[in-house]
C-alpha cells in the first residue's frame, strides 16, 4: 500500500518513527508532506537570516524515518548550547541550510540529507518557497507569523476565524502532488491543528490533491488541547476547522486517544492551560466519521502519541478500510 502522512512538528515525527517499521513489507511506498510556515526559533533565524524555507520540521522526519538512529541521526539532532550565533541551532538545520546554498535548491538539500541518513520512505516540503501564515482572530487581529499566532491566541482576546497564507499563489513539489494522487491512505496528523497540519491545506495544489484523491483519509487526534489554539476544542472541533478551511467534507476516519495522563503531568499541563481534547464520538459519528478511540499514551514527561499504539492502530485502520 502507498502512504502519505501531512503535518509538522513533533507530532509527524513522532507518527513515522513508528510507521517506518511496516516499511517495505505492509507499506510499499511512505511520504511525508511537512510543513515550512515555523518562524520560531533556530528554524525562523535561519528562514530570516538565508532566505530559505523553514528546515526545523523537514529535519525532524528526516531524523525519525532514518533507518537506523545511530549516531549519525544523534549528530543531525545535536543543539548547540554556546557559542556566538550557533547557540539554539540544531546541527541538521545548518546542514540543510547549507546545503540549499550548495546546491541553490531546497528541494535537493532535503533529498540530499535523506540520502545520506538512508531514511525509510520520502520526505517532501508542502512548498519550496518562503511562506508565512495569517490568522483572523474574532476580536478582528490579524496576526502574522506562526509563533506569533501562538502567542496572541495565549492573550485569550479572540479565537482564530480564518487563517490563510502568504503568499498565496505558492506550488507544490510536483512529487507531493504524485504521491498524493497515487496514495491508498492519507494521514492527517497529530500535531499542532493551526500551525502543523492546516498550513499545508493552506497550499491550493495539496488542498486540490487531497479532495480529489481516492486515498481513506485518517485523522488522527492530539491528546491535549493547545493554549492559545484550539482552547475548549473536542475532536470533532478539530476535523471540522479542518474542513471549514479546505471547504469540503473529506474526513472518512479518526483515531482518538481515550486514556487520561497521570495525575502529575495533568496538573503540569493544566498550569499552561491545556486540557485532554474531549472524545464527542457521537458528534464524529453525525459527521460520518468511523471512529477508532484507544488507549494512545506514551509513558514519560509529556503527554505524546506512542509510536507502536498508534502504528497497532493504524494498521486496524487500513485493514478495515481495505475490506
Amino acid at each position: 500500500m502507498r502512504v502519505v502522512a501531512i503535518g509538522g512538528g513533533t507530532g509527524l515525527s513522532s507518527l513515522l518513527r513508528g510507521i517506518k517499521h511496516l516499511v517495505p513489507d505492509t507499506i510499499k511506498d511512505l511520504s511525508a508532506i511537512v510543513t515550512v510556515a515555523d518562524n520560531g526559533g533556530s528554524s525562523g533565524r535561519l528562514r530570516e537570516e538565508m532566505q530559505i524555507p523553514a528546515p526545523g520540521d523537514i529535519r525532524n522526519c528526516i531524523v525519525a524515518l532514518a533507518e537506523d538512529e545511530d549516531i549519525l541521526t544523534q549528530v543531525f539532532q545535536y543543539r548547540f548550547s554556546n557559542g556566538n550565533g550557533l547557540k539554539g541551532h540544531s546541527f541538521g538545520n545548518l546542514f540543510l541550510s547549507v546545503l540549499t546554498k550548495i546546491t541553490g535548491d531546497f528541494l535537493d538539500a532535503v533529498e540530499i540529507t535523506s540520502n545520506i541518513l538512508k531514511i525509510k520512505g520520502e520526505i517532501i516540503p508542502s512548498t519550496d518557497r518562503l511562506v508565512d501564515i495569517v490568522a483572523q482572530f474574532s476580536d478582528g487581529a490579524v496576526i502574522k507569523g506562526e509563533t506569533q499566532i501562538t502567542e496572541y491566541g495565549k492573550q485569550l482576546k479572540g479565537k482564530i476565524v480564518r487563517i490563510w497564507m502568504e503568499p498565496s499563489d505558492v506550488e507544490a513539489p510536483e512529487k507531493a502532488i504524485e504521491k498524493i494522487k497515487d496514495a491508498d491512505f492519507i494521514i492527517l496528523g497529530p500535531g499542532s491543528l493551526y500551525t502543523s497540519i492546516i498550513p499545508n491545506l493552506l497550499v491550493y495544489d495539496i488542498k486540490e490533491a487531497i479532495l480529489n484523491s481516492r486515498a481513506y483519509k485518517i485523522y488522527i487526534c492530539n491528546i491535549m488541547t493547545q493554549y492559545g489554539e484550539t482552547d475548549g476544542f473536542s475532536a470533532s472541533h478539530h476535523i471540522k476547522a479542518i474542513h471549514e478551511t479546505v471547504g469540503e467534507e473529506f474526513i472518512d476516519a479518526a483515531i482518538i486517544n481515550t486514556t487520561i495522563p497521570p495525575h502529575e503531568l495533568m496538573e503540569k499541563y493544566m498550569k499552561e492551560n491545556s486540557h485532554p481534547v474531549t472524545v464527542d464520538v457521537p458528534d464524529l459519528l453525525k459527521m460520518g466519521i468511523t471512529v477508532y478511540a484507544r488507549d494512545l499514551i506514551e509513558a514519560g514527561d509529556y503527554v505524546r502519541h506512542n509510536p507502536e499504539k498508534l502504528t497497532a492502530v493504524l494498521l486496524e485502520v487500513m485493514e478495515k478500510a481495505r475490506v
